[in-house]
């Protein structure tokens, strides 16, 4: 008798909490692509990434260059001679990683770049969805770009255009 007690109590108690939940829906895709801040953001981001990987280019093709050149000068030289050619050539090549990793590595200057141009457009879009929670009582709101598992779901709960509208952008 317990145990029927007690699961009813549990199936009950999950009822209630099930039907008090509102959730809601967003799409951060179309959220960012109405936002000019963060498109020109992303701009410059590209412009200085791909500046970056020119000067990471230009050091492994001297790398390269010196490499080739050491080759065809391979027979002239005398033992003391390729053994300093083959140190520089190492040293360029160490270079060109060493500057790939100062601007591409995981706390590289991409990164620091990243974080101060898209964090604060990041947060600014958290808020927003905050105040939209708070305002219509959702207590979970879904990214609907980042979540392959939802198939289906009604438009009437998609409040991305609501959250646009707080961040001054509105639709």
């Amino acid at each position: 008798m317990k145990k029927i007690a007690l699961v009813l109590v549990a199936v009950l108690a999950g009822m209630f909490s099930a039907s008090a939940q509102k959730f809601a829906l967003v799409d951060m895709e179309y959220i960012l692509k109405n936002i000019p801040s963060y498109e020109m953001a992303n701009e410059q981001l590209n412009q200085v990434s791909q500046r970056w990987q020119r000067e990471v280019d230009d050091l492994k093709k001297e790398a390269d260059t010196m490499y080739k050149n050491f080759q065809s000068d391979m027979v002239f030289l005398t033992d003391e001679q390729k053994k300093k050619k083959e140190a520089e050539i190492v040293a360029k090549e160490k270079e060109a990683s060493q500057l790939q990793y100062k601007y591409f590595g995981p706390q590289g200057e991409l990164f620091k770049k990243r974080e101060s141009l898209i964090k604060p457009i990041q947060d600014e879009i958290y808020n927003a969805m905050k105040k939209v929670s708070e305002e219509r009582g959702f207590q979970v709101i879904f990214d609907r770009a980042s979540s392959q598992s939802i198939l289906f779901a009604s438009p009437r709960i998609d409040v991305s255009n609501e959250v646009l509208s707080k961040l001054g952008y509105g639709k």
